[in-house]
């Protein structure tokens, strides 16, 4: 999914920043061309992409098998966790602005 980048925000995650920060995070990540690569919990892959200065793409897979709420719940927020980071956006504004872009017909 594209999420948007905060306006001042890409200097956060130009470079290896982002690689850094999915590390820190996740506490893992391997290059693959332009995509990192990254996986936690219930989340056996994450992929991450910056599109533009403003606009980033986060895609995960769910691993296999069955997982309890907690895991869950703690992938979600490791995920939630790394997604405010990289830019900018809490999730209730992410959600915001996806509910915006829904209405306009541009999502």
């Amino acid at each position: 999914m594209d999420y948007d980048i905060k306006k001042g925000w890409f200097k956060n995650i130009e470079g290896d920043n982002l690689a850094h920060m999915m590390e820190e995070v996740f506490g893992n990540v391997k290059v693959e061309g332009d995509t990192m690569v990254s996986s936690y919990g219930v989340l056996d892959r994450i992929e991450v992409k910056i599109l533009a200065k403003d606009k980033l793409d986060i895609t995960t897979v769910n691993g296999k098998g069955t997982f309890t709420d907690d895991e869950i719940l703690a992938s979600k927020r490791k995920l939630n966790e790394f997604a405010e980071k990289a830019t900018g956006f809490d999730a209730k504004a992410r959600m915001k602005r996806a509910q915006k872009k829904a209405k306009e017909g541009t999502l």
